[in-house]
């Protein structure tokens, strides 16, 4: 059974210690790299020039409260880019992991956890918005749109049905 964490505003399971203690010793530039990954599949597709213009040079972070571990990013150029943790960025985002399955899957909004104060956005107040009301304007589930883009990936290699 997962450990939880009570707080004024319900119940939030957490990751079991052995996951979390794990995390913690994970060096963090590798995550970054399948963070970026991920991102770039999922979202740079989705975003628009402002947008993209709005995050250019930009030091991000998603912390992931629960499993200890962070992933440092910028936007550089057409695609995200991971960087090496080093100070204090534009803006992070924190959560613990099972927040950040809800939120990917439209289960929560970001709001109710902001002000439930289990999602924390700390730094530059604008690009903050510009991040959350980006991901608002996605209408499919991140979880879907992931979906999709694995299923491009695979389907583009070599030897695989529909590859060019």
């Amino acid at each position: 059974m997962n450990p939880v964490a009570k707080n004024n505003f319900g119940t939030v399971q957490r990751l079991p210690a052995l996951l979390a203690s794990l995390g913690q010793r994970l060096p963090a530039f590798p995550g970054s790299l399948l963070c970026v990954t991920a991102l770039n599949l999922v979202l740079r597709p989705h975003l628009p020039d402002d947008v993209r213009a709005g995050l250019a040079g930009r030091h991000l972070r998603v912390r992931v409260t629960d499993a200890g571990v962070a992933f440092d990013f910028t936007w550089r150029g057409d695609a995200f880019a991971a960087l090496r943790p080093a100070g204090v960025p534009d803006l992070e985002i924190g959560a613990c992991t099972r927040d950040f399955i809800a939120l990917a899957k439209r289960e929560q909004d970001p709001d109710t956890l902001f002000f439930s104060r289990r999602l924390s956005m700390e730094g530059d107040t604008e690009l903050g918005l510009l991040v959350k009301n980006t991901l608002d304007a996605i209408e499919l589930p991140l979880t879907e749109l992931g979906r999709q883009a694995i299923t491009r990936f695979f389907s583009a290699l070599p030897g695989r049905r529909g590859a060019r």
